[in-house]
Protein backbone atom coordinates (compact mmCIF):
# COMPACT_ATOMS: atom_id res chain seq x y z
CA UNK A 1 0.00 0.00 0.00
CA UNK A 2 1.29 3.43 -0.95
CA UNK A 3 1.46 6.43 1.34
CA UNK A 4 -0.63 9.35 0.15
CA UNK A 5 0.78 12.81 -0.58
CA UNK A 6 -0.48 16.07 -2.03
CA UNK A 7 0.61 19.63 -2.75
CA UNK A 8 -1.19 22.83 -3.72
CA UNK A 9 -0.25 26.28 -5.00
CA UNK A 10 -2.04 29.60 -5.06
CA UNK A 11 0.14 31.52 -7.49
CA UNK A 12 3.73 32.77 -7.80
CA UNK A 13 5.55 36.01 -8.53
CA UNK A 14 6.87 39.07 -6.70
CA UNK A 15 5.58 38.10 -3.28
CA UNK A 16 7.70 39.85 -0.66
CA UNK A 17 7.47 39.75 3.11
CA UNK A 18 8.19 43.48 3.14
CA UNK A 19 4.93 44.25 1.29
CA UNK A 20 2.75 41.74 3.14
CA UNK A 21 0.73 42.67 6.24
CA UNK A 22 0.56 40.07 9.04
CA UNK A 23 -3.25 39.90 8.55
CA UNK A 24 -2.94 39.20 4.84
CA UNK A 25 -0.20 36.63 5.37
CA UNK A 26 -2.38 34.82 7.90
CA UNK A 27 -5.36 34.91 5.50
CA UNK A 28 -3.30 33.34 2.69
CA UNK A 29 -1.86 30.67 4.99
CA UNK A 30 -5.32 29.84 6.34
CA UNK A 31 -6.65 29.57 2.78
CA UNK A 32 -3.84 27.20 1.81
CA UNK A 33 -4.32 25.12 4.96
CA UNK A 34 -8.09 24.80 4.41
CA UNK A 35 -7.53 23.59 0.84
CA UNK A 36 -4.83 21.07 1.69
CA UNK A 37 -6.88 19.66 4.57
CA UNK A 38 -9.89 19.29 2.27
CA UNK A 39 -7.80 17.34 -0.24
CA UNK A 40 -6.14 15.26 2.46
CA UNK A 41 -9.47 14.22 3.97
CA UNK A 42 -10.29 12.49 0.65
CA UNK A 43 -6.93 10.69 0.46
CA UNK A 44 -6.98 9.69 4.12
CA UNK A 45 -10.29 7.91 3.71
CA UNK A 46 -9.02 5.95 0.70
CA UNK A 47 -10.46 8.28 -1.93
CA UNK A 48 -8.87 8.88 -5.33
CA UNK A 49 -6.14 11.39 -6.14
CA UNK A 50 -8.48 12.74 -8.82
CA UNK A 51 -11.21 13.52 -6.27
CA UNK A 52 -8.66 15.06 -3.90
CA UNK A 53 -7.34 17.38 -6.61
CA UNK A 54 -10.82 18.59 -7.55
CA UNK A 55 -11.83 19.07 -3.89
CA UNK A 56 -8.71 21.09 -2.97
CA UNK A 57 -9.01 23.31 -6.06
CA UNK A 58 -12.70 24.01 -5.42
CA UNK A 59 -11.71 25.29 -1.96
CA UNK A 60 -9.20 27.66 -3.58
CA UNK A 61 -11.68 28.71 -6.31
CA UNK A 62 -14.20 29.65 -3.60
CA UNK A 63 -11.64 31.83 -1.79
CA UNK A 64 -11.53 35.43 -3.12
CA UNK A 65 -7.83 35.75 -2.20
CA UNK A 66 -6.82 33.58 -5.15
CA UNK A 67 -7.14 34.37 -8.85
CA UNK A 68 -9.52 31.54 -9.78
CA UNK A 69 -13.28 31.14 -9.45
CA UNK A 70 -14.64 33.77 -7.05
CA UNK A 71 -11.38 35.76 -6.97
CA UNK A 72 -10.84 35.74 -10.75
CA UNK A 73 -9.38 38.93 -12.20
CA UNK A 74 -11.22 41.19 -14.67
CA UNK A 75 -10.74 41.14 -18.44
CA UNK A 76 -10.41 44.37 -20.44
CA UNK A 77 -14.18 44.51 -20.98
CA UNK A 78 -14.94 44.03 -17.28
CA UNK A 79 -15.92 40.36 -17.36
CA UNK A 80 -14.28 37.23 -15.94
CA UNK A 81 -12.93 34.54 -18.27
CA UNK A 82 -11.73 31.45 -16.45
CA UNK A 83 -9.62 28.48 -17.53
CA UNK A 84 -9.07 25.10 -15.85
CA UNK A 85 -7.84 21.59 -16.53
CA UNK A 86 -7.61 18.27 -14.71
CA UNK A 87 -5.79 15.03 -15.57
CA UNK A 88 -5.80 11.48 -14.25
CA UNK A 89 -2.38 9.80 -14.17
CA UNK A 90 -3.90 6.32 -14.15
CA UNK A 91 -5.24 6.38 -17.71
CA UNK A 92 -4.09 9.79 -19.06
CA UNK A 93 -7.69 10.95 -19.29
CA UNK A 94 -8.08 14.72 -19.10
CA UNK A 95 -10.63 17.51 -19.34
CA UNK A 96 -10.28 21.27 -19.71
CA UNK A 97 -12.22 24.49 -20.28
CA UNK A 98 -11.10 27.94 -21.39
CA UNK A 99 -12.76 31.34 -21.42
CA UNK A 100 -15.81 30.35 -19.37
CA UNK A 101 -17.92 33.00 -17.63
CA UNK A 102 -20.20 32.73 -14.62
CA UNK A 103 -19.24 29.12 -13.86
CA UNK A 104 -18.76 28.85 -10.10
CA UNK A 105 -16.13 26.09 -10.21
CA UNK A 106 -14.31 25.75 -13.55
CA UNK A 107 -12.31 22.75 -12.25
CA UNK A 108 -15.54 20.77 -11.78
CA UNK A 109 -16.58 21.70 -15.32
CA UNK A 110 -13.18 20.52 -16.63
CA UNK A 111 -13.86 17.18 -14.91
CA UNK A 112 -17.29 17.03 -16.53
CA UNK A 113 -15.68 17.55 -19.96
CA UNK A 114 -13.49 14.52 -19.28
CA UNK A 115 -16.26 12.31 -17.92
CA UNK A 116 -19.31 13.41 -19.90
CA UNK A 117 -17.97 14.31 -23.35
CA UNK A 118 -15.64 12.71 -25.86
CA UNK A 119 -13.43 15.81 -25.86
CA UNK A 120 -10.53 17.19 -23.83
CA UNK A 121 -10.85 20.98 -24.22
CA UNK A 122 -13.99 23.09 -24.63
CA UNK A 123 -13.84 26.89 -24.97
CA UNK A 124 -16.01 29.99 -24.70
CA UNK A 125 -19.68 29.81 -25.63
CA UNK A 126 -19.51 26.11 -26.42
CA UNK A 127 -18.08 25.33 -23.02
CA UNK A 128 -20.86 27.41 -21.42
CA UNK A 129 -23.50 25.55 -23.40
CA UNK A 130 -21.99 22.28 -22.19
CA UNK A 131 -21.93 23.62 -18.60
CA UNK A 132 -25.69 24.24 -18.76
CA UNK A 133 -26.25 20.78 -20.23
CA UNK A 134 -24.46 19.09 -17.30
CA UNK A 135 -26.12 21.43 -14.73
CA UNK A 136 -22.87 23.05 -13.60
CA UNK A 137 -23.53 25.69 -10.91
CA UNK A 138 -23.46 29.29 -12.20
CA UNK A 139 -23.14 32.50 -10.19
CA UNK A 140 -24.10 36.07 -11.08
CA UNK A 141 -21.60 38.88 -11.66
CA UNK A 142 -21.87 40.15 -8.08
CA UNK A 143 -20.48 36.84 -6.82
CA UNK A 144 -17.26 37.36 -8.81
CA UNK A 145 -16.89 41.05 -7.96
CA UNK A 146 -13.87 41.60 -5.69
CA UNK A 147 -13.01 45.28 -5.14
CA UNK A 148 -9.24 44.68 -5.20
CA UNK A 149 -9.54 42.95 -8.59
CA UNK A 150 -11.66 45.80 -9.94
CA UNK A 151 -9.11 48.36 -8.74
CA UNK A 152 -6.37 46.35 -10.46
CA UNK A 153 -8.28 46.56 -13.74
CA UNK A 154 -8.60 50.36 -13.48
CA UNK A 155 -4.85 50.67 -12.82
CA UNK A 156 -4.03 48.33 -15.68
CA UNK A 157 -6.24 50.30 -18.06
CA UNK A 158 -4.55 53.56 -17.05
CA UNK A 159 -1.14 52.15 -17.92
CA UNK A 160 -2.61 50.26 -20.91
CA UNK A 161 -0.91 47.08 -19.79
CA UNK A 162 -1.90 43.51 -19.17
CA UNK A 163 -1.16 42.68 -15.55
CA UNK A 164 -0.17 39.30 -14.22
CA UNK A 165 -2.19 39.67 -11.02
CA UNK A 166 -0.69 41.91 -8.36
CA UNK A 167 -1.58 43.54 -5.07
CA UNK A 168 -2.58 47.16 -4.46
CA UNK A 169 0.75 48.91 -4.96
CA UNK A 170 2.33 46.58 -7.44
CA UNK A 171 2.05 48.44 -10.71
CA UNK A 172 4.05 51.42 -9.46
CA UNK A 173 6.73 49.11 -8.13
CA UNK A 174 6.82 46.97 -11.24
CA UNK A 175 5.90 43.91 -9.23
CA UNK A 176 3.79 41.05 -10.43
CA UNK A 177 2.05 37.97 -9.14
CA UNK A 178 0.92 35.11 -11.33
CA UNK A 179 -2.41 34.11 -9.89
CA UNK A 180 -3.37 30.55 -10.52
CA UNK A 181 -4.33 27.70 -8.21
CA UNK A 182 -3.46 24.05 -8.55
CA UNK A 183 -3.15 20.70 -6.84
CA UNK A 184 -1.27 17.43 -7.37
CA UNK A 185 -2.07 14.26 -5.43
CA UNK A 186 -1.01 10.64 -4.94
CA UNK A 187 -3.57 8.26 -3.45
CA UNK A 188 -3.25 5.04 -1.45
CA UNK A 189 -3.64 3.00 -4.66
CA UNK A 190 -0.59 4.66 -6.20
CA UNK A 191 -2.52 6.82 -8.67
CA UNK A 192 -1.48 10.39 -9.49
CA UNK A 193 -3.64 13.33 -10.58
CA UNK A 194 -3.15 17.04 -11.29
CA UNK A 195 -5.36 20.07 -11.81
CA UNK A 196 -5.01 23.82 -12.39
CA UNK A 197 -7.50 26.71 -12.41
CA UNK A 198 -7.13 30.45 -13.10
CA UNK A 199 -8.82 33.74 -13.86
CA UNK A 200 -5.92 34.59 -16.17
CA UNK A 201 -4.47 38.09 -16.59
CA UNK A 202 -5.98 41.38 -15.48
CA UNK A 203 -7.03 43.47 -18.52
CA UNK A 204 -6.60 40.53 -20.94
CA UNK A 205 -8.14 40.92 -24.40
CA UNK A 206 -9.14 38.88 -27.43
CA UNK A 207 -10.08 35.73 -25.47
CA UNK A 208 -6.49 35.20 -24.32
CA UNK A 209 -5.85 31.75 -22.87
CA UNK A 210 -2.78 30.84 -20.80
CA UNK A 211 -1.24 27.51 -19.87
CA UNK A 212 -3.71 26.50 -17.15
CA UNK A 213 -6.13 24.81 -19.53
CA UNK A 214 -3.45 23.33 -21.79
CA UNK A 215 -2.65 19.70 -21.01
CA UNK A 216 1.14 19.24 -21.10
CA UNK A 217 1.83 22.95 -20.57
CA UNK A 218 0.16 23.90 -17.27
CA UNK A 219 -1.12 20.50 -16.12
CA UNK A 220 0.08 16.92 -16.57
CA UNK A 221 -0.22 13.61 -14.73
CA UNK A 222 1.13 10.17 -15.55
CA UNK A 223 1.43 7.32 -13.02
CA UNK A 224 4.74 6.32 -14.61
CA UNK A 225 6.38 9.66 -13.93
CA UNK A 226 4.76 12.58 -12.11
CA UNK A 227 1.89 15.00 -11.56
CA UNK A 228 2.50 18.71 -12.27
CA UNK A 229 0.53 21.95 -11.89
CA UNK A 230 2.13 25.21 -13.03
CA UNK A 231 1.76 28.89 -12.19
CA UNK A 232 3.56 31.64 -14.05
CA UNK A 233 3.71 33.64 -17.26
CA UNK A 234 1.42 31.35 -19.27
CA UNK A 235 2.74 32.20 -22.73
CA UNK A 236 6.25 31.07 -21.77
CA UNK A 237 4.95 27.92 -20.06
CA UNK A 238 3.00 27.01 -23.22
CA UNK A 239 6.04 27.58 -25.42
CA UNK A 240 8.14 25.41 -23.11
CA UNK A 241 5.48 22.68 -22.65
CA UNK A 242 6.63 22.78 -19.03
CA UNK A 243 4.53 20.09 -17.35
CA UNK A 244 5.15 17.46 -20.01
CA UNK A 245 8.83 18.39 -20.30
CA UNK A 246 9.38 17.38 -16.67
CA UNK A 247 7.63 14.05 -17.27
CA UNK A 248 9.76 13.48 -20.40
CA UNK A 249 13.02 14.12 -18.58
CA UNK A 250 12.00 11.53 -16.00
CA UNK A 251 10.79 9.01 -18.57
CA UNK A 252 13.50 9.26 -21.23
CA UNK A 253 16.54 10.39 -19.23
CA UNK A 254 15.70 8.61 -15.98
CA UNK A 255 16.09 11.83 -14.01
CA UNK A 256 14.62 12.20 -10.53
CA UNK A 257 11.66 14.52 -10.02
CA UNK A 258 13.92 17.15 -8.42
CA UNK A 259 16.53 16.97 -11.19
CA UNK A 260 13.88 17.33 -13.88
CA UNK A 261 12.19 20.27 -12.12
CA UNK A 262 15.51 22.06 -11.59
CA UNK A 263 16.39 21.83 -15.30
CA UNK A 264 13.00 23.10 -16.47
CA UNK A 265 12.19 25.77 -13.85
CA UNK A 266 15.64 27.05 -12.92
CA UNK A 267 17.38 26.76 -16.30
CA UNK A 268 15.21 26.34 -19.39
CA UNK A 269 12.44 28.73 -18.30
CA UNK A 270 14.88 31.32 -16.94
CA UNK A 271 16.72 31.42 -20.29
CA UNK A 272 13.59 32.55 -22.13
CA UNK A 273 12.34 34.88 -19.36
CA UNK A 274 9.67 32.50 -18.08
CA UNK A 275 8.91 33.52 -14.51
CA UNK A 276 6.89 31.39 -12.09
CA UNK A 277 6.90 27.96 -10.54
CA UNK A 278 5.09 24.68 -10.14
CA UNK A 279 4.17 21.89 -7.76
CA UNK A 280 5.38 18.39 -8.58
CA UNK A 281 4.79 14.94 -7.13
CA UNK A 282 6.06 11.54 -8.27
CA UNK A 283 4.70 8.02 -7.84
CA UNK A 284 6.97 7.43 -4.82
CA UNK A 285 5.45 10.42 -3.00
CA UNK A 286 8.40 12.78 -3.47
CA UNK A 287 7.25 16.41 -3.53
CA UNK A 288 9.14 19.29 -5.19
CA UNK A 289 7.90 22.91 -5.12
CA UNK A 290 10.34 24.87 -7.34
CA UNK A 291 9.91 28.51 -8.40
CA UNK A 292 12.21 31.09 -9.97
CA UNK A 293 10.19 34.11 -8.77
CA UNK A 294 10.42 35.85 -5.38
CA UNK A 295 7.64 33.76 -3.88
CA UNK A 296 4.95 31.15 -4.43
CA UNK A 297 1.91 30.43 -2.28
CA UNK A 298 2.32 26.72 -1.63
CA UNK A 299 1.54 23.90 0.78
CA UNK A 300 2.20 20.18 0.91
CA UNK A 301 1.31 17.21 3.06
CA UNK A 302 2.64 13.68 3.19
CA UNK A 303 1.03 10.90 5.16
CA UNK A 304 2.32 10.85 8.77
CA UNK A 305 4.07 14.21 8.31
CA UNK A 306 3.10 17.77 9.25
CA UNK A 307 1.63 20.19 6.73
CA UNK A 308 4.21 22.48 5.12
CA UNK A 309 3.01 26.00 4.17
CA UNK A 310 5.28 28.51 2.42
CA UNK A 311 5.00 31.89 0.72
CA UNK A 312 8.48 33.39 0.34
CA UNK A 313 11.81 32.07 -0.91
Amino acid sequence: MNNYALAIHGGAGTILKSTMTPEKELAYKTGLQDAIEAGESILKSGGSAFDAVETAIIKLENNPLFNAGKGAVFTNNGTHEMDASIMNGKDLMAGAVAGVQGVKNPIALARAVMEQSEHVLLTGNGAMEFAKKVNAPFENEEYFFVQLRYDQLQQAKQSNSMILDHTEDKIEHGEKKFGTVGCVALDLNGNLAAGTSTGGMTNKKFGRVGDSSIIGAGTYANNNTCAISCTGHGELFIRSVVAYDISCLMEYKNLSLKEACDIVVMDKLVKIGGEGGLIALDAKGNIVLPFNSDGMYRASKKQNEDIFIGIYK
